[in-house]
């Protein structure tokens, strides 16, 4: 009894104790089967706006709009003092009365000539300065009337006047300020149709087509969105940003989408199905790639085909599935079949 004993205890003492499970770190696989261009910071701005000026020179007397304000078509926004514009005015119309009564008495003059000449009371040759002086107080008349006309559309400057419905953008000018004749100073904006505008880097701009749609979120409510299409792309970078301008129409924009307001505009690409790895997951040996899957509290190898590596990261193109579960640290040193837990997941 004694021997069997000893025998007993030397036996325990040779076996090896279990082996530890140990606690891994892993990352399930989700293969990417987009990618997404962008975002890129722009703003919200009209399609259509017109910097209008009056027509003649003058001092402004009146601004009857603001920026931000709503205008109808035709509204008067800013005017000229009208003094100097009601002279030539008053004297083309004093002109024009002078020319009639002296076309009036042309006409009458020659008239009489002529029933003279028929009678043979005047020779040919005093009709025909009577009837000569009839034709130029006609031209005169016609030339009086045609400067009338244009006192009266110098006049009717002293008016700005909307041209179509908008909203006021900017002013340049203030009342009592002396502009020239075709000076900008109000800019006007037709609302209705919106674009997003935004600066992308020459590196980047093959990428991007006319046509091409893109999602355009507000940057201070990104779930309001819009779909933007490429309308124009700038022909040359600029140079001090070396980006191009590239402008897209909104589709039925939400009302969220006021002018100036500044948005995210990003394109969501499908790519062939990738899947992307930390750098730590593979093992290389004899030109072979292989990571770890977790299965049943074991690990198990699997090869994998790599198709990009970086620095930090790579791309497998094949040998895996969408769900397997992949080592991510300390692969060198764990053995087919080995027991594991699962630690923090990447």
């Amino acid at each position: 009894m004694l021997l069997t004993a000893l025998a007993l205890a030397g036996c325990e003492q040779e076996a090896e104790p279990p082996v530890p499970v140990r606690p891994v770190l892993t990352t399930v696989v989700a293969p990417v089967t987009s990618e997404t261009f962008g975002p890129f910071a722009g703003t919200v701005e009209p399609r259509y706006s017109a910097r209008l000026g009056f027509q003649i020179a003058g001092r402004v007397v009146a601004r009857d709009a603001e920026v931000g304000d709503l205008v109808k078509a035709g509204q008067r926004l800013a005017a000229l003092d009208a003094k100097v514009p009601s002279f030539a005015l008053n004297q083309a119309k004093a002109d024009v009365a002078d020319a009639e009564a002296q076309n009036a008495n042309a006409a009458a003059t020659a008239a009489r000539q002529k029933t003279l000449f028929d009678g043979g009371s005047v020779t040919k040759a005093q009709l025909e300065t009577t009837t000569a002086a009839a034709d130029t107080a006609a031209a005169r008349l016609v030339q009086a009337r045609a400067n009338l006309q244009r006192a009266q559309d110098q006049f009717g400057y002293t008016e700005l006047r909307a041209d179509t419905a908008g909203v006021v953008t900017a002013w340049t000018a203030e009342v009592s300020q002396v502009v020239s004749a075709g000076q900008a100073v109000v800019t006007v904006a037709r609302p209705d149709v919106i674009e997003a505008v935004v600066d992308i880097p020459d590196g980047l701009i093959a990428a991007v087509s006319p046509g091409e749609a893109f999602a355009v979120a507000l940057q201070s409510a990104p779930a309001v969105t819009a779909r933007g299409i490429v309308r124009e792309i700038a022909p040359q970078s600029d140079s001090a940003t070396r980006t191009r301008r590239v402008r897209l129409t909104l589709e039925s924009p939400p009302s969220a989408f006021r002018l100036g307001t500044t948005v995210a505009v990003a394109l969501r690409r499908p790519i062939p199905p990738r899947i992307a790895l930390p750098a730590t997951a593979i093992r290389s040996q004899d030109g072979r790639d292989a990571v770890w899957l977790v299965a049943d509290g074991r690990v198990l190898s699997r090869d994998v085909t790599v198709t990009a590596r970086a620095a930090e990261a790579v791309t497998v193109g094949a040998g895996l599935a969408s769900g397997d579960r992949v080592v991510t640290a300390g692969v060198h040193s764990l053995a087919e079949g080995q027991a594991v837990r699962l630690g923090r997941p990447l």
